[in-house]
């Protein structure tokens, strides 16, 4: 059976957190670590981070863990970037890659089993994109198929996934995940997750 790889996209500058969202405390490590975490514990192989801004403080949370860490000089130019450089990359390892699973670093509930759930439906439906439901939108994390990895470089400026996705929408199949509409964009974004994750996270 064909690899699936999972990028992580988190070359972010984070300017409304005020700070590298990577870097927030999640339990007993950083969010960046915990989200490397869940991937690295899917089916999902190879996992690939991709890091930009404040990379230099960032990579030592990455680096223990078994992903490869690469770095985008143009992350400044816009997340489209970053899926490009990931792709690169992952086409480099796995020229025979079946599909790939994008994820972002600032959803503080996304899981393996979310994960696994979308390569489960791919093996099942063989639609060309297996997407996160939320918040009555279609998102990521999310699944693309090998089909779709030259229009995901051909993106420009600060779009995501999200385009390829609206593009596509009949070719959508959709996994609920509710709790994807929860992101950590702002100090408040963090300061609310805190207070209603209060057996999970430790106060700074």
């Amino acid at each position: 059976m064909s690899a699936v790889g999972l990028i992580v996209l988190a070359a972010g500058a984070s300017t409304r957190m005020g700070m590298p969202k990577q870097l927030l405390q999640f339990g007993e490590r950083s969010l960046i670590g915990h989200v490397v975490e869940v991937a690295i514990t899917s089916v999902c192989n190879p996992i690939i981070v991709v890091l930009g801004a404040s990379s230099d403080r960032i990579k030592p949370e990455v680096e223990p863990l078994d992903a490869r860490v690469v770095e985008n000089p143009y992350w400044a130019e816009g997340m489209s970037t970053s899926i490009r450089t990931g792709i690169e990359v992952l086409n480099a390892i796995n020229p025979e890659v079946e599909a790939v699973v994008l994820m972002l670093c600032d959803q503080p509930f996304v899981s393996t089993q979310i994960i696994d759930r979308l390569v489960a439906a791919y093996r099942a439906t063989g639609k060309p994109i297996i997407a996160s439901e939320y918040a009555e939108i279609s998102g990521v994390p999310a699944l693309f198929s090998r089909a779709l990895f030259s229009e995901l470089s051909t993106l420009s400026g600060d779009v995501g996934a999200r385009q390829v996705i609206k593009q596509h929408a009949q070719a959508v199949f959709g996994v609920p995940f509710p709790e994807g509409a929860i992101d950590l964009d702002t100090s408040k974004d963090y300061e609310t997750f805190q207070a209603q994750s209060v057996p999970f996270i430790h106060w700074q």
